[in-house]
C-alpha cells in the first residue's frame, strides 16, 4: 500500500517549524522556500495571510499566496517602531529605505541612516502615502494594522510590492511578542540568526523570572497601573502583556481580577476603592515629575504611591528626536522590562542592575 501512495512533489514538500510562545503565525520550511502563515494579523482577524519566501533559484510554485518575497533582499519598508529593533538585532539596519514619521525612531543605528538621507519619511503612514512606498520599490514592506486599512494591500500587490502583516501586538505572552523576530528573520533570509537572537532573549527572561518564583503572597507588593483620560481610568487588563510581566516580576496587580487582553476602562471611584493603599504605581504615562502629574489631575494626589514618591514611568530613554525607546525596543526585549520591574519591586534580587526603560519620578519644582 505504501508503494502505491502518491508521493508529494519535492518542490512543494514542507516541514512545520514549531514556535515556543507565539500563536499568531506559523512557519513551514521547504527545500528552497519558506511559508509563513499569519493567523492573527490583527485583533479579531478571521483571515489567514499566507506568505511565500523564495531562496535564490527556487522552483517552488508561486500561486495562491498573499505575498511572495524573493531572496536576497536589499530594500525594506517598516511601518512600526517595534519593527526597527529586528533590523538592528539581525544586522540589517541598512536595508531600511522608508518609514512613516521617522522622528519616532530611537535606534541610534537607524538615526544615522535617517540623518544621511537614506530613509524616506513616509509622512503619517504608508496607507496615506502609498505613492511614496511605490516610488521606493522595496523588496517587501511590513505593516502593523488594526484591520481597517487592508484595502491598501491590493494596491501594493498591483504595484509588485509584497506587503506582509506583522501581528506581534496581538500576542499577550511577552516572549510571544519577542518571537516574531523569527518572522522578520525569514523575510530577511536570516532565520538562523533570528532564532539565536530570540533564544538569548528567552534565556534572559526566564532567568529573571526564576528570581521571583518562590516569593510568598505577602512578599509581593501591591501595584497600581494606568492613568485617567476624561474621567476614565485606563489600565492593562488581567490577561494582557503588561499584566503578565508585572506578575512575572513578583508584583500583586490590583486589577488581576479584571479580565481582558486590552485596556480596562474603569471609573475613578472603583480605582480609588481598590488602589488607594497600593505600594507602587507603575506605568503612569510620561509625566516629567510628581508635581506635574498631580497638577494635571489633582485626584492622583490621593493615592499612597504618589504621596510616597513610588511612581515609575517608562520614559528613561528617549531617542534624539523624542521617540520613547520603550515603545520601540520593548516588544522584542521583554527581558529588560522584566528586570526593570523586578529591580523596582524587589531591588534585593538584582542588586547590581540599573533600570533601563523605567525611572522614578522625582518631586519636581
Amino acid at each position: 500500500m505504501i508503494s502505491c501512495e502518491k508521493k508529494q512533489d519535492a518542490s512543494t514538500e514542507k516541514t512545520p517549524i514549531p514556535l515556543s510562545y507565539a500563536q499568531g503565525f506559523e512557519i513551514f520550511q521547504g527545500k528552497d522556500f519558506w511559508e509563513v502563515h499569519v493567523t492573527q494579523g490583527y485583533t479579531g482577524a478571521e483571515k489567514t495571510f499566507r506568505y511565500l519566501v523564495l531562496e535564490e533559484n527556487s522552483g517552488a510554485e508561486k500561486t495562491g499566496f498573499d505575498a511572495v518575497v524573493q531572496l536576497p533582499i536589499s530594500k525594506v519598508v517598516m511601518t512600526s517602531t517595534t519593527h526597527i529593533p529586528h533590523l538592528d538585532l539581525l544586522n540589517s539596519t541598512e536595508k531600511l529605505v522608508g518609514f512613516p514619521q521617522t522622528d519616532l525612531i530611537s535606534s541610534q543605528k537607524t538615526r544615522k541612516l535617517i540623518e544621511s538621507g537614506k530613509v524616506t519619511d513616509l509622512g503619517n503612514g504608508p496607507s496615506a502615502n502609498p505613492e511614496l512606498v511605490i516610488d521606493l520599490q522595496p523588496d517587501w514592506m511590513m505593516i502593523s494594522t488594526l484591520g481597517e486599512d487592508l484595502r491598501y494591500l491590493d494596491l501594493f500587490a498591483q504595484a509588485g510590492i509584497p506587503a506582509v502583516i506583522n501581528g506581534e501586538y496581538v500576542e499577550q505572552n511577552p516572549l510571544g511578542r519577542a518571537e516574531w523576530i523569527k518572522f522578520t528573520g525569514i523575510l530577511l533570509g536570516k532565520y538562523e540568526e533570528a532564532k539565536i537572537a530570540f533564544e538569548e532573549i528567552e534565556k534572559a527572561y526566564l532567568d529573571a523570572e526564576k528570581l521571583t518564583q518562590n516569593l510568598s503572597v505577602s512578599a509581593k507588593p501591591k501595584v497600581l497601573s494606568g492613568v485617567m483620560y476624561q474621567d476614565i481610568w485606563y489600565a492593562p487588563g488581567a490577561d494582557s502583556w503588561g499584566a503578565r510581566i508585572l506578575e512575572n516580576a513578583g508584583g500583586s496587580y490590583i486589577f488581576a481580577d479584571q479580565s481582558g487582553e486590552g485596556s480596562l476602562q474603569l471609573s475613578y471611584e472603583f480605582v480609588l476603592d481598590n488602589g488607594l493603599e497600593t505600594d507602587f504605581w507603575i506605568g503612569s504615562a510620561d509625566f516629567a515629575d510628581l508635581k506635574a502629574m498631580g497638577n494635571s489631575e489633582p485626584r492622583y494626589q490621593a493615592f499612597t504611591p504618589w504621596k510616597k514618591g513610588e511612581v515609575y514611568t517608562y520614559t528613561a530613554k528617549k531617542g534624539a528626536t523624542g521617540g520613547l525607546e520603550y515603545f520601540e525596543l520593548g516588544y522584542v526585549r521583554p527581558d529588560l522590562i522584566l528586570k526593570d520591574l523586578i529591580k523596582i519591586l524587589h531591588p534585593e534580587l538584582l542588586p547590581e542592575y540599573e533600570l533601563y526603560f523605567y525611572k522614578k519620578l522625582d518631586e519636581g519644582k
